[in-house]
């Protein structure tokens, strides 16, 4: 297996609903939509310079009624989660704190942040796919998700 497929099995894995072991892991709507925010960005093992802007600017608009100081709090809160936990313990929580329409909001805060550096490599397409398809969403919404984040993101699409 190629270090690529490694990362790529690796960052699937985030979204595997199977064999939950942190069944006590409860997360409300705004740690949700923020945990599966985290596990996107930090998929890859690394947290580029565009995706902390963008993960900031899609939060400071979706958390508008949080005081810095709350925001703050959420994040450090929801960051030591999903340090102490599995990613996929982490997600099985998020996905279960969130309506069907939240979910979908959570996809396409997770596909803007994955392609904030304007590429869109084959192991970002693979990721988001598994993401949808975890968090249960309808084909045609996971691919218009993926469409408008990839004209917003990328200069150079197909």
């Amino acid at each position: 297996m190629s270090y690529q497929d490694q990362k790529h099995a690796k960052a699937a894995d985030f979204f595997k609903t199977g064999n939950s072991k942190a069944s006590s892991l409860e997360l409300n709507a705004p740690e949700a939509l923020m945990a599966i925010s985290i596990l996107a960005v930090s998929a890859d093992g690394k947290m580029a310079e565009q995706e902390k802007q963008t993960l900031a600017a899609n939060h400071v608009r979706l958390f508008s009624a949080y005081s810095r100081e709350e925001f703050q709090e959420l994040f450090k809160k929801v960051l030591g989660l999903v340090n102490k936990y599995k990613p996929s313990d982490v997600f099985v929580a998020a996905k279960n704190g969130l309506t069907p329409k939240l979910r979908q909001t959570a996809f396409a805060l997770a596909a803007d942040l994955v392609l904030a550096d304007g590429v869109f490599t084959q192991e970002e397409q693979d990721l988001l796919v598994d993401l949808w398809e975890s968090l249960e969403l309808k084909d045609e919404i996971g691919q218009k998700i993926m469409e408008v984040m990839i004209i917003k993101n990328c200069t150079d699409h197909n």
